[in-house]
């Protein structure tokens, strides 16, 4: 029992405070090392659940040659680490020669013993910690909650970090492809926003403001289903696919139809809305398709805005073959479009009709930052739960 007690001393010891400024990487390798150490063991291993959920991925080792954990995936279900991380439970293994289906770079042939444990996050595997001896091991109860305890520590310490990782990578991906400054296109008087949510996030909402070759401009806004650096990724890619249909042609029915099939290809578990806009090259008419996104508001130059009837189609992503339509109307001087993500306007305590409703009494005629800072206003100085992103153009 005292040995046990020491052995829990060092562990707690090495984890609160000599690991703490480490990156993930350096981090759990210097935990195996301690563990090595502290169960006698000869080999250790972090295989940590790839972001589709199929694949182990060698992230740390110990004992072995570091470069063996570079590019080293285990499906799910396969191996000993597979086995293991299908199971959500320790396993320990006496003689693993009478077994077969072991790793054969991270189980080197002459490990004798192996014990496994899961990595939890909220009752989740998200990877699996081994270790190995060269020499005959019948694991106790003691070892066996002792490497529960190095695996909880470094599931803490992994989920922290991959969480600061993808805010920041995701917000910096957001930057890129989200500029502060809307370009210039003369004739048009533009302003954008855009304010990551404090629950969720940067998420998958996106504007774009650009002009075509043909003399066209093109405007669009749209959300990316989910949260975090998947969904940002995501967005880029769709925001990306976008700009180069548009190349290709002046409809909007058309460009979604291409983005939809492009999804429905490349990004099967993916879902977005979006309202693409085209604006011809006299700046007097624009046609509209709209995935699933709710409806633009026109705003004119001396009467309050109001919701146009724009029919939504299906989002992408959300049926083969979905049928894309578009809607042509007038663009007066001083007329101009609002364009808006769902968080603007959705909470919990009051239906989307009374927020759409509230949204557009809030948007006075007047300039395009104008309409954008009314807006604003409508968060009524609190961080919104979803993220937003809202862009207004005026015809000058």
């Amino acid at each position: 029992m005292a040995d046990s007690v020491e052995k829990l001393r060092r562990l707690q010891a090495v984890t609160d405070a000599a690991l703490s400024q480490l990156g993930l990487e350096d981090l759990l390798h210097e935990l195996l090392e301690r563990t090595l150490d502290i169960l006698r063991a000869d080999s250790a291993a972090v295989l940590l659940l790839d972001q589709d959920g199929t694949d182990l991925v060698a992230t740390a080792v110990a004992g072995l040659d570091r470069e063996l954990q570079h590019g080293l995936r285990l499906p799910l279900g396969v191996g000993f680490a597979g086995g293991v991380a299908v199971r959500g439970e320790p396993v320990a293994v006496a003689h693993v020669d009478r077994a077969g289906g072991f790793d054969n770079v991270l189980l080197p042939a002459r490990t004798t013993s192996v014990l496994g444990v899961p990595m939890l996050s909220s009752g989740r595997v998200i990877g699996v910690l081994h270790v190995g001896t060269v020499d005959p091991r019948s694991f106790t109860p003691d070892d066996i909650e002792l490497l529960q305890l190095v695996a909880d520590r470094a599931s803490l310490a992994t989920q922290a970090r991959r969480s600061h990782l993808d805010r920041a990578a995701a917000v910096a991906l957001q930057r890129s492809l989200l500029p502060a400054r809307p370009p210039a296109i003369p004739g048009l008087d533009v302003a954008v926003r855009y304010v990551p949510g404090a629950q969720v996030g940067v998420g998958g909402d996106w504007y774009d403001v650009f002009d075509l070759p043909s003399g066209h401009v093109g405007i669009v806004i749209g959300d990316v289903a989910g949260s975090g650096l998947h969904a940002a990724v995501v967005m880029g890619r769709i925001r990306s696919a976008l700009r180069a249909y548009a190349m290709e042609t002046d409809d909007p029915a058309d460009v979604l139809t291409r983005l939809d099939r492009k999804v429905q290809r490349f990004e099967p578990d993916a879902m977005a809305t979006a309202v693409y806009a085209v604006l011809d090259p006299t700046l007097s008419t624009v046609t509209m398709s709209n995935a699933g996104h709710l409806p633009p508001v026109m705003t004119g130059p001396d009467r309050p805005g109001h919701l146009l009837s724009l029919s939504p189609d299906l989002p992408l992503g959300a049926y083969r073959g979905a049928e894309r339509r578009g809607t042509r109307m007038p663009l007066e001087p001083g007329q101009g479009l609002f364009l808006y993500t769902d968080g603007l306007v959705e909470r919990r305590d009051r239906g989307i009709i009374a927020g759409l409703q509230r949204m557009v009494g809030a948007l006075s005629p007047g300039t395009a930052d104008a309409t954008c800072n009314a807006a604003m206003a409508l968060l009524d100085n609190t961080a919104p739960t979803d993220d937003v992103a809202v862009l207004a153009v005026r015809r000058v």
